[in-house]
């Protein structure tokens, strides 16, 4: 069992999902959460953090962090000397989110509200890693700068998976994936 699968373990899907929907947590592909959006597929999930690469100690940014489960995964994959910090546009998701986090006990993760109209954290960086679960229809050069030296990010893009690493901000593709769109 590699750390994914470890995260995986530690932080089932069902506890991050509305009550209506739980019994579906076993369903991989997209399901409903609340203000339109989703909890992705976790077969997504897993691949994308595999790419993403996460070790314990990094510093990671999950821009669209949802109900929480993503977040949970990532503190997880960092551990206590590391740090997660997602972001949020819907106030509902950043309760909700926020709620089911604090359940999983891991301190070193938190879930706020993004600032409209600023992506990501820029105040914040630079991060070690970057996961994006929200879809733009083209690589937006401020996450990319968010991005520490060695680091990595990975986000959708135009229906594409794209791993962008540092230095020089090299970009690579990973397969057709579906999100729901980038505000």
């Amino acid at each position: 069992m590699d750390a994914v699968d470890r995260a995986f373990a530690a932080h089932p899907r069902r506890g991050f999902l509305p009550r209506a929907v739980r019994r579906r947590a076993s369903y991989d592909g997209p399901l409903q959460i609340a203000a339109g959006q989703t909890n992705s597929q976790p077969r997504t999930v897993a691949d994308m953090l595999r790419l993403l690469d996460v070790r314990p100690g990094h510093r990671v940014l999950d821009v669209g962090s949802g109900s929480g489960w993503t977040t949970a995964l990532l503190a997880h994959l960092v551990g206590p000397t590391g740090e997660v910090r997602g972001v949020e546009l819907e106030p509902e998701l950043v309760r909700f989110g926020g709620r089911n986090l604090a359940a999983t006990g891991q301190p070193w993760a938190t879930i706020t509200l993004a600032t409209p109209g600023v992506l990501g954290d820029p105040d914040g960086a630079p991060y070690d890693r970057i996961l994006v679960s929200a879809e733009p229809s083209v690589l937006p050069q401020e996450l990319v700068d968010q991005l520490g030296e060695d680091g990595r990010m990975v986000i959708p893009v135009a229906g594409t998976m794209l791993l962008v690493t540092n230095p020089g901000g090299r970009v690579s593709e990973h397969g057709w994936y579906r999100f729901v769109p980038l505000r």
